[in-house]
């Protein structure tokens, strides 16, 4: 088993920033693919971005947030980052880590681990 605790959600005005941060601990060795979701109220979960967690730490972003938002890892620690720039009240959102074994890095159904979720909000 892998546990996922997110943290660093919260409200920002249009134009800002924030850091995200995903905290996995159980049996992560296994582990080849880190995932960021997102889902906004009335609307299915969305990829937003994902990292290869062993090998080469390869990115894939959806095409929303590319430019703007960077995935990245810290092995040592056993975390994943999210930094999201130049925010805009469209990625308003609950914000989901996830886990999976295989390199599916955007298919939703792939991920075998996820988060509690940490809420982001944008205000116009």
């Amino acid at each position: 088993q892998v546990q996922l605790v997110e943290s660093g959600g919260g409200l920002v005005q249009a134009g800002g920033s924030l850091r995200l941060s995903c905290a996995a601990s159980g049996r992560t060795s296994g582990t080849e693919t880190m995932g960021w979701f997102r889902q906004a109220p009335g609307k299915g979960r969305e990829f937003v971005a994902a990292i290869s967690w062993r090998s080469g730490g390869t990115t894939v972003y959806a095409d929303s947030v590319k430019g703007r938002f960077t995935i990245s890892r810290d092995n040592a620690k056993n975390t994943v980052y999210l930094q999201m720039n130049t925010l805009k009240p469209e990625d308003t959102a609950v914000y989901y880590c996830a886990a999976q074994y295989g390199s599916r890095w955007s298919e939703r159904f792939a991920y075998d681990y996820w988060g509690q979720g940490t809420q982001v909000t944008v205000s116009s």
